[in-house]
């Protein structure tokens, strides 16, 4: 599969977005043959747009260094989870084994993310990322971190709490324990 992103076409394999049921059960209820009125296309559609401009930046910077969007993924967590275990990011990205092993394996051999045996668990694999990719981790943040900023303070006073609540809406109901855990416990302001 050509990675549509980068304007190759030479076959070069891509991580591959996880289908429905690797991603968790969604909750979201669709009525067969009613469409969504205009209002609620229009949201997906400035989505769209919103995501390409949010990576886009970001997929430059990777693409100079013969990285993608999954590598940027992988960097981000294992900076933000110094020691994670191979198989929480599993989990949390919602890939395969295949999938992370191909882009985990470029960014050892390119220095960005070291693997360490676990102290109690010598199979277990800990991984944690080198100067280099705390580095690349931190200036592809904040190119993001400065788009998102800015939109923020386009959208008004409240939008940051809207914003939130809004986000974890889009996450599944199963999921969202789970990614409050991991981003530091908070709830989203005015959740119950």
């Amino acid at each position: 599969m050509a990675d549509i992103n980068s304007g190759s076409t030479s076959g070069d394999t891509v991580m591959q977005e996880p289908r429905g049921e690797e991603r968790g059960s969604s909750d979201v209820q669709v009525t067969s043959g009613t469409p969504p009125d205009d209002d609620l296309i229009a949201i997906v559609e400035l989505f769209f747009f919103a995501y390409r401009d949010f990576t886009g930046e970001a997929d430059e910077a990777l693409a100079k260094l013969g990285f993608g969007r999954a590598h940027h993924r992988v960097l981000h967590f294992v900076s933000r989870n110094p020691g994670i275990r191979v198989a929480d990011l599993l989990d949390i990205l919602k890939i395969t084994k295949q999938s992370l092993a191909r882009v985990l394996k470029q960014l050892v051999d390119d220095g960005y993310i070291e693997q360490m045996a676990g102290t109690s668990d010598r199979r277990e694999r800990r991984l944690y990322v080198t100067f280099q990719g705390e580095s690349l981790a931190r200036e592809l943040m904040a190119l993001q971190g400065a788009r998102v900023a800015q939109a923020l303070s386009q959208a008004g006073g409240a939008s940051r709490h809207s914003a939130e609540r809004f986000l974890y809406g889009m996450i599944s109901s199963g999921e969202r324990e789970r990614v409050q855990q991991l981003l530091g416990g908070g709830k989203p302001a005015g959740d119950p």
